[in-house]
């Protein structure tokens, strides 16, 4: 087995692969070649902490294997970062355990690489402005996957924490991009581009802020009962997902389709929007979701990315099983 730390997954894997190995598998998804199983994920009932397994497989790689972890909200605290998680590939062959992945960083990256095919896919083309609510340890790689889809030039964000909200405002200003705080209002009525990645349970975007044309990724809700968009917003939007079934139980959508304003029919997969069998954004003026609730494929093909870069550079530490 190899095993692949933190160092390690940072030093493989950059957001740009990232980015090619998760549209991969969302267009693998729309073809029926991979398929993603139930998701576990509950409270712990220690530590404030929610815990989670994501289970799936692709025939496209051949990917098989797991990802277990959760949010521990304390962390921060201890000086640790409050997701933590690990990825465990198997051998699609054998069912042998092959590989052991550190998967903190490659989350973040992942759910970056998800959000910019989102954007890249149905964001207009002149979007420069990105809005953020949630500047926070996901933030960075937000920006980050952005600018490598969007000729981003401002960043409008708000946060619960004002050292982190100016914390992530250097972060911009260092990459030479304009840097503006504000509340959430003015975030989200400034921005082309709106990411949400918070751990809220209430809504955070009023449907009367968003304007015309706006395109949403909604990152954040990845459990049963998180929120953070009036589900008036996305009964008048076209909604986007990476899996509609996950997302009616534990994404952004599980809110409007309980009130009744969406059903799950409703809800198009973004994999066919990149596999060209159906259209994405139908008007400039279109309000466009995409509720990223972050599927077990997305942790596989990072991590199986991370493990063939290290069997070719020799990375990683290798121990008999």
């Amino acid at each position: 087995m190899r095993i692949l730390s933190e160092a390690d997954a940072r030093a493989l894997v950059g957001m740009q692969d990232a980015i090619e190995a998760v549209r991969a598998c969302f267009v693998a998804m729309a073809r029926g070649q991979a398929r993603n199983y139930n998701v576990v994920r509950e409270a712990v009932g220690h530590q404030d902490a929610v815990f989670g397994v994501k289970t799936g497989c692709s025939q496209a790689g051949p990917v098989l294997g797991l990802k277990a972890g959760g949010y521990w909200p304390h962390n921060h605290a201890r000086g640790l970062a409050n997701h933590q998680s690990a990825t465990l590939l198997f051998d699609a062959d054998t069912g042998r355990a092959a590989a052991l992945v550190s998967a903190n960083y490659l989350t973040g990256v992942r759910t970056g690489a998800a959000s910019a095919i989102a954007t890249d896919a149905l964001a207009r083309p002149d979007s420069s402005v990105l809005g953020m609510l949630g500047t926070g340890g996901q933030a960075l790689h937000q920006l980050l996957a952005t600018l490598a889809v969007r000729p981003i030039r401002r960043v409008h964000a708000w946060g619960r924490s004002a050292d982190k909200v100016a914390g992530f405002g250097r972060e911009v200003e260092q990459l030479g991009l304009e840097f503006v705080a504000g509340d959430r209002e003015s975030v989200v009525r400034n921005a082309d581009v709106l990411v949400t990645v918070t751990p809220a349970r209430e809504a955070l975007v009023e449907q009367a802020w968003v304007r015309p044309g706006t395109h949403v990724n909604a990152m954040g809700a990845d459990t049963r009962g998180k929120q953070e968009l009036d589900p008036a917003l996305l009964a008048g939007a076209a909604v986007f997902v990476d899996e509609a079934a996950q997302a009616v139980t534990i994404g952004e959508c599980q809110h409007a389709c309980a009130a009744g304003l969406l059903r799950e029919q409703d809800l198009q997969p973004l994999g066919e929007v990149l596999a060209g069998m159906r259209p994405g954004r139908t008007s400039p003026g279109q309000v466009t979701v995409f509720d990223g609730t972050g599927v077990a494929l997305q942790d596989l093909v990072v991590a199986e990315l991370a493990w063939r870069l290290a069997r070719e550079r020799g990375a990683g530490s290798v121990v008999d099983y």
